[in-house]
């Protein structure tokens, strides 16, 4: 668990600390920025290998999430914050299995959690926006309930949608990769203990545990795509409840 936990490198004892996860994030927050303005600099009307794939990944969040859930005007609306959502997410948890890198910095709660607060923000405000003065009423004292049930209606949905709704949008992506960077630890670690420790016949333990790290590095890169379309969706879902016309 210390390597979510490295030492300061630079700019130690100062609110501006930075240590190698931080290093990393602003490694992928450069690349994606760079990756984006070359992809969109000289858009073609024929698109070649690259541009293609960056609109490809444009079409998915946009059609596959945004307006799927969010309808072509709301959709558009908020594809910013869920294109980013995405990119972000996917490139952060990509990096556990990239060589010298070697660690999701979604693993340590800070950027899982900005994430969440960002999208719980922009919920509710879309919510206000959208439903002045209904949307809280509405949230708390759901319609069609009999009202002595709100009693006990009324602090669940407190509890569900304004409690547990963040903290949850945050656990959910931090632990998939924490427990994906544990596993891949110990299948390499089990692997070097076995070729250059153990010895003898329990080198053919090695090659096991290695090939299990390497076939579970592939399915790391299913699991830092599916959390990062998961992260997403949830947001445009919560956008579309916060939406829907019955507030």
């Amino acid at each position: 668990m210390m390597d979510f936990f490295p030492e300061i490198v630079l700019f130690a004892d100062t609110p501006f600390a930075i240590n190698r996860l931080m290093l990393i994030r602003l490694l992928v927050v450069a690349l994606l920025l760079v990756i984006f303005l070359v992809g969109t600099r000289q858009m073609r009307l024929v698109p070649g290998r690259f541009q293609s794939l960056i609109e490809y990944g444009f079409d998915f969040v946009d059609k596959g999430i945004a307006q799927d859930l969010l309808g072509k005007k709301d959709g558009r609306r908020f594809l910013p914050i869920l294109m980013t959502f995405f990119f972000l997410v996917l490139a952060s948890n990509i990096t556990g299995i990239v060589p010298f890198l070697n660690i999701s910095t979604t693993g340590l709660i800070g950027l899982p959690l900005v994430l969440a607060l960002i999208a719980y923000v922009t919920w509710i405000y879309a919510g206000i926006k959208k439903h002045p003065g209904a949307f809280f009423k509405n949230a708390l004292f759901p319609p069609g309930v009999p009202p002595i049930l709100y009693i006990i209606v009324t602090p669940i949905e407190i509890v569900s949608t304004f409690i547990v709704r963040p903290v949850t949008h945050t656990l959910r992506l931090m632990m998939n990769m924490v427990v994906g960077h544990l596993l891949l630890v110990l299948f390499f670690a089990a692997t070097h203990f076995f070729f250059f420790s153990a010895g003898g016949f329990f080198t053919l333990f090695g090659a096991g545990t290695l090939a299990f790290g390497i076939a579970f590095s592939f399915f790391e890169i299913l699991v830092a795509v599916l959390q990062a379309y998961v992260f997403t969706i949830l947001t445009a879902v919560y956008l579309q409840l916060a939406l829907a016309e019955e507030h």
